[in-house]
């Protein structure tokens, strides 16, 4: 009977130990600030060497029946710690959420800070320019793949496969049918095979990527732009063609510009011009910009060959037709006086950031 009472009150002792514990711990536990306290708090009471730790060392001294006893009892108060520390632990990165809200706060009354504003390349600016002046002349904008077929890049510009004249452009070929497009005439060809001149005359210019086999200096490059224009109808004469351009070369270049036509040769042109304007440095009295002579070569044109009119099904008996093609690379090196084309290309922004005039 001594020992059962001796047990019993053992077992109390450590149960009135544990309840003072965790008494003590509350208000312990109710004045830690921060995550780091808490954890401080937590390794004190819950810790290998801990408090509870020291509880349990005690179970140590009694009888195999009264260790359960007793070891519930810590479970439970060891379960109710853990429930306090993990609601303390939520409030207080609460609190610090908004601890770092307040500091983060912004201030709408301050003035903005206006970000750097990008512009749209030169290149990009040019060609749009050239456009909206074909688009005012009753030009459509056509678009085709810049992986074209022999027959369209080719053979629909009088070009046949033993053609000597194909070794001017220096082809990128992926197969024997199948190549990088040359120049934006293949687009004209498909046009022309659909277009219904029952609902009027052919006007349209096609723009874009072109690909060449050339050699990388300053004012070559393997990857350029063309601007191709077309106009197929009835009596379209040479006379047409020269007032287009006069009329293109002064818009470009200013209203004085005059312009010259030479005699060349392209296969899908005859008669075919080289066409020159004059100088907009000099006026036409001869500086650096021309050479000295007073005049600058911008494109190539001609009237549209009739072998090129009857491979796409158009009567050249009835129609005819000019052609026109320009580099809006050249042009924008002739107009803002940059003197190699690899600039175009290096993204330099000390150099793009000079043409502001496209922004977005």
């Amino acid at each position: 009977m001594i020992k059962e009472s001796c047990t019993m009150s053992d077992i109390n002792t450590h149960i009135e130990a544990l309840e003072a514990l965790r008494q003590q711990a509350i208000p312990q536990l109710e004045a830690t600030e921060s995550i780091k306290d808490l954890e401080k708090f937590r390794l004190d009471y819950l810790g290998k060497k801990g408090r509870f730790a020291a509880v349990a060392q005690a179970m140590r001294d009694l009888s195999a029946e009264d260790r359960p006893k007793l070891g519930q009892v810590m479970n439970q108060v060891k379960s109710a710690f853990e429930e306090m520390l993990e609601s303390r632990r939520h409030k207080l990165e609460e609190m610090a959420l908004e601890a770092k809200l307040a500091l983060e706060t912004v201030d709408v009354t301050l003035p903005g800070r206006k970000p750097a504003g990008g512009a749209r390349h030169i290149i990009t600016q040019t060609m749009e320019e050239i456009e909206d002046l074909f688009i005012g002349m009753g030009y459509q904008v056509v678009e085709g793949p810049e992986v074209e077929l022999d027959h369209y890049n080719f053979e629909m510009m009088n070009l046949p496969k033993t053609h000597p004249a194909r070794d001017m452009q220096d082809t990128f070929y992926i197969d024997s049918e199948v190549l990088l497009r040359t120049h934006t005439s293949p687009v004209q060809a498909r046009t022309m095979e659909k277009h219904d001149f029952s609902q009027g005359p052919l006007k349209m210019i096609s723009p874009g990527k072109v690909f060449r086999r050339d050699s990388d200096d300053a004012t070559h490059s393997h990857q350029f732009h063309q601007i191709e224009g077309l106009v197929v109808d009835k009596h379209v004469t040479m006379a047409d063609l020269k007032g287009t351009l006069q009329a293109f070369a002064r818009t470009l270049f200013g209203a004085e510009r005059e312009i010259r036509l030479r005699p060349s040769y392209f296969p899908f042109t005859e008669p075919s011009v080289e066409v020159d304007v004059s100088c907009f440095k000099c006026g036409g009295d001869g500086c650096n910009v021309c050479k000295h002579t007073g005049w600058i070569e911008i494109l190539g044109a001609g009237m549209v060959h009739p072998n090129v009119l009857e491979m796409a099904g158009i009567d050249s008996t009835v129609y005819s037709g000019f052609a026109f093609g320009l580099g809006p690379d050249r042009v924008a090196m002739l107009k803002y006086n940059i003197d190699d084309i690899r600039h175009f290309y290096q993204n330099d922004l000390r150099f793009l950031s000079q043409f502001k005039g496209g922004q977005n």
